[in-house]
Order: C-alpha cells, then structure tokens, then sequence
C-alpha cells in the first residue's frame, strides 16, 4: 500500500477514479508481500500488483463500477497456468478487499506517504463494505483490545471474520546504499538479515531522488569517494527526514566532504556518522557492514527512546 499511495493521492486531488485493492486472506500463495495493494483507474490504468500481477485481471474487471458503494470483499481464483506466467510456483485462491479510493479516510494517504504504521478496520454486511475506520499508533488502543494485539505484534497483515476485517500495515526499513564494492554486497545480505529492502545506487542523479523521499525509518549509507558526488547525495540527505546517514572513508575523505558541502552553505553535519560504523575494530566487508547496520540501529532506538520520553 506504501507504494501506490503518493499516486493515489494525486488522482484523489485531480478528482480522477481510482479503486484500489489488497489481499486479506490466501490459500496456495508463498511468500505473500502483505504490504502490495493494486491502484486501478479507468482505461486500464494499473499501480502495483497483486499475487505477482496473477490477479490483476480479474480485479480490474470489477473495479470502476459508480455503484455507490463502499467497496466490496471480492473471492479470486489463480489456476496453476496463470500463476507459472507471472512466475509463482502455483495457483491458489484469495479474499481481497477492493474499494474506491474516497471510501478510505482521506487522511490514510498522508500516513502512507510518511511511511507510518497504521491500521484499518473495515465493517462488512455480507461481501459488501459498508465502511472503514482508520487507526494509529496513538489511537488504536480505542479500536478495541483484539484490534490493538493485531497491530503491536508489528507486522503487515490482515485478520478476516464474518463482519469485519482488521489489517495492519507497517512500514519497512529502506538502506539505500550509494556507491559500489565489496562492502555495498555485504550491506546488502546484512540488511536482509534484518529485513530491511536495500537498494544499491551508483548514478548520483536517481540517488538524490531517492535520498529525498526517505522517511525517519530508513537509512543511507555513502560509500562513493568521489567527494562531490558523495556531497551531493549527503545534501540530499540531510534536507530529507531519513534516520541515519553513514558515510564511508578515511578521516580525510570526511573532511573533503565536508568542506564541499560547506561551500554549498551546508554547514549543519551532526545526522551525518562519518566513518560509518561502530568502533568494533572492522576490517573486512562483511565486518564494516555489520558495524554500520549496528550503527543505524543503535540510532533508531536512540530516537525512539528518546521520542517516548517527550
């Protein structure tokens, strides 16, 4: 849902259609991204995917319909042939939830766009919805006790019962690592182990789009010892709301860094930790990743301490 929201958004303000849908339950699906949704818009406009795009179809078939309603639970089926055509190892069958767009609270997209955990709980009479309430870390202790277990266990889900279905979306940590290596490979497998989605990034331009959208959640690590380019993307960065910023090198390269970005008037460099890493005496790539994720999660927990005792 994370990644179609900033579009849905701008059809909302543009006052054009858009019904959007996401899987609350499956049987035969491995490894179900619970965080997909599907965006469609008249004329056979898509945004996302569900089960791989095996569903997509089916699903675009039934949206656009001004029937006045607030959506609909509506009952897939994937044969084995169309599930091997988008890649899955077999077919299956899934619930899924499909509303337009307004029928969701209006503030949803925004939390959305921030990348913060939220909470949905849909009412329904039969298959068809009949509305849905929006919760937060902050106001999800009034949706009930059985809503709140849902969503402090801290994953993406959804639980279905006769009348109402609860799903819970939280955000995952992004690491966008700019530069190239033996020690972006290694960032890359220690992000997995933490599950955070890592992204590798050489060309400075796609990098400062990137950097700019990060949320307080996720990280970048620069790598690049070209100081300019590295400069560039830390500007971005540190213009942004991304939680930590690390940046590889020498002492000497940190300074070079620096006086670039003091020459761009940017002399505010206490998010920046340079050099990247716990002091854990690193020397290998798989040591200085390990140090560096360390690191990022060591300020994570910093902040959330810290914004709990505000």
């Amino acid at each position: 849902m994370y990644g179609i929201a900033l579009s849905v958004a701008a059809c909302l303000r543009a006052g054009t259609r858009v019904d959007v849908a996401w899987v609350v339950d499956s049987q035969g699906f491995e490894s179900l991204d619970r965080n997909d949704a599907l965006a469609l818009t008249p004329g056979g406009g898509r945004l996302g995917s569900l089960l791989s795009g095996a569903a997509d179809g089916q699903l675009a078939r039934l949206a656009g319909q001004d029937d006045g309603s607030q959506g609909q639970l509506v009952e897939l089926h994937v044969d084995d042939v169309d599930a091997l055509i988008v890649g899955l190892p077999r077919g299956g069958d899934a619930r899924c939830l499909l509303l337009p767009a307004p029928a969701l609270p209006v503030e949803l997209w925004d939390l959305l766009t921030a990348r913060e955990p939220v909470c949905l709980v849909t009412r329904l009479q039969g298959d068809a919805v009949v509305d849905t309430a929006l919760f937060t870390s902050g106001t999800v202790a009034t949706a009930g006790d059985d809503v709140e277990r849902v969503f402090r266990r801290g994953v993406s889900g959804a639980v279905a019962s006769e009348d109402r279905i609860v799903t819970v979306l939280w955000p995952v940590a992004r690491l966008v690592i700019f530069g190239a290596g033996p020690v972006a490979g290694a960032l890359v497998q220690a992000a997995a182990l933490v599950g955070w989605q890592a992204e590798t990034v050489t060309d400075v331009g796609p990098a400062t789009g990137m950097v700019a959208s990060l949320a307080p959640l996720d990280n970048l690590v620069v790598l690049s010892h070209d100081h300019e380019l590295a400069g560039r993307v830390l500007a971005s960065a540190l213009a942004s709301d991304v939680g930590y910023i690390g940046a590889v090198g020498s002492r000497k390269m940190q300074e070079l860094r620096a006086d670039w970005l003091a020459y761009q008037g940017i002399t505010e460099l206490g998010r920046i930790h340079g050099p990247a890493g716990l002091d854990l005496g690193a020397r290998t790539p798989g040591e200085i990743a390990i140090s560096i994720v360390a690191e990022a999660l060591a300020v994570r927990a910093t902040r959330t301490l810290q914004g709990q005792s505000q």
